[in-house]
């Protein structure tokens, strides 16, 4: 175990030349980031974890059903042995040549299908509340701790603990339509102030976490305004997001900090193996900057053309008939169903409110 420990903190790799990890012992003069302060975020991320759910079970909540956000799930579709197989066994987009197979099997017109697996899909999806719920976690961790973190260690334990616990919640939450994007978020975003940390370059650390803070919280309370019909407010706070996420992560990110770590560090102190990993992870983190920011601009269009910013397509419920909202039909045979195929064409939402408040929920 001795030998493989020391051949992970390797000083040749961690360390530039010429610095040991002794010149990075703590003295009275000066004191330097020790890679064993981390081991504190293990057990603080899985205190953050439970202090989470009680805080949705016994604060969001109650404030989620006092501002009248929908508690009940989509509608579900009525029990079919046959297209559940199907929708679990084979495929839950089933196309055109397998719907008219399925149709003469079940002596069931091809709408009332399509209508079953867009049910039997948007079954899966999470409430309105528990959307709402996430949201307020999100929040939660974003933000109000950090006024209490003044030492520059505390900070970095502190936000490692979160990241960790956000890490965990992934596999714990219903899965979302951006779980991988966001599980290579907090992956790397866990590494970067894992190494940075080690590094001792704490303060180009400590201004990567807090320039993503600064627009997170402000999209948090926006997706909360959203669900909860607040739609002037909901509008404002995009705004506001999408101004300080632009001009913070592909303005001040790219042309302050990844010239600093790049150009500036190189000169100062030339690179070494930790340097290579830790410039790959922050431009890899700009790179999901920039793809972010794709999906905010993007939303921001669609709001000038319409007039109104669209829902988050992350967890939307799929809708594609102003019928779906009532009771579940009863299957209809086919040798009755030769006027409704023209009348009961799709409105066609496509993830978008067609009244009410709907919002950005992109992150």
């Amino acid at each position: 175990m001795a030998g493989i420990l020391a051949w992970f903190w390797n000083e040749r790799f961690w360390l530039p030349h010429n610095v040991t990890w002794a010149d990075l012992k703590n003295t009275d003069e000066a004191t330097f980031p020790q890679a064993e302060d981390l081991y504190l975020a293990c057990p603080l991320a899985f205190c953050i974890f439970m202090i989470r759910l009680v805080f949705e079970r016994f604060i969001a909540r109650p404030c989620a059903l006092g501002l009248k956000i929908q508690a009940n799930g989509p509608q579900k579709a009525q029990p079919n042995a046959i297209l559940e197989k199907v929708f679990t066994a084979i495929t839950k987009h089933p196309d055109e040549k397998r719907l008219e197979g399925l149709s003469k099997q079940l002596d069931w017109d091809v709408r009332t299908i399509q209508r079953w697996f867009r049910q039997r899909r948007n079954q899966e999806k999470p409430s309105t509340l528990t959307t709402w719920l996430w949201n307020t976690r999100e929040c939660w961790y974003n933000y109000p701790y950090q006024p209490l973190t003044v030492d520059i260690h505390y900070y970095y334990i502190l936000e490692l603990s979160f990241y960790l616990s956000l890490l965990f919640s992934q596999f714990t939450d219903i899965r979302r339509k951006d779980f991988l994007i966001m599980f290579l978020h907090h992956l790397a975003t866990i590494t970067l102030i894992t190494f940075s940390y080690v590094n001792n370059m704490a303060r180009v650390g400590t201004l990567v976490m807090c320039l993503h803070d600064a627009a997170d919280v402000l999209m948090e309370v926006a997706k909360m305004a959203n669900y909860a019909k607040c739609q002037r407010l909901c509008n404002l706070l995009f705004v506001m997001f999408a101004m300080v996420f632009v001009s913070s992560r592909l303005g001040v990110y790219p042309v302050w900090i990844l010239n600093t770590t790049l150009f500036e560090s190189w000169e100062i102190v030339g690179p070494y193996p930790s340097w290579w990993v830790f410039n790959l992870l922050l431009i890899l983190l700009q790179f999901l900057h920039s793809f972010w920011s794709y999906l905010i601009v993007k939303i921001a269009c669609r709001a000038i053309s319409r007039g109104k910013v669209s829902k988050d397509d992350r967890s939307d419920i799929e809708s594609s008939s102003d019928e779906d909202n009532g009771p579940p039909p009863a299957p209809v045979q086919k040798h009755y169903n030769s006027t409704t195929n023209g009348t009961n064409k799709a409105h066609g939402t496509n993830g978008y409110l067609s009244a009410g408040a709907p919002c950005p929920d992109e992150h």
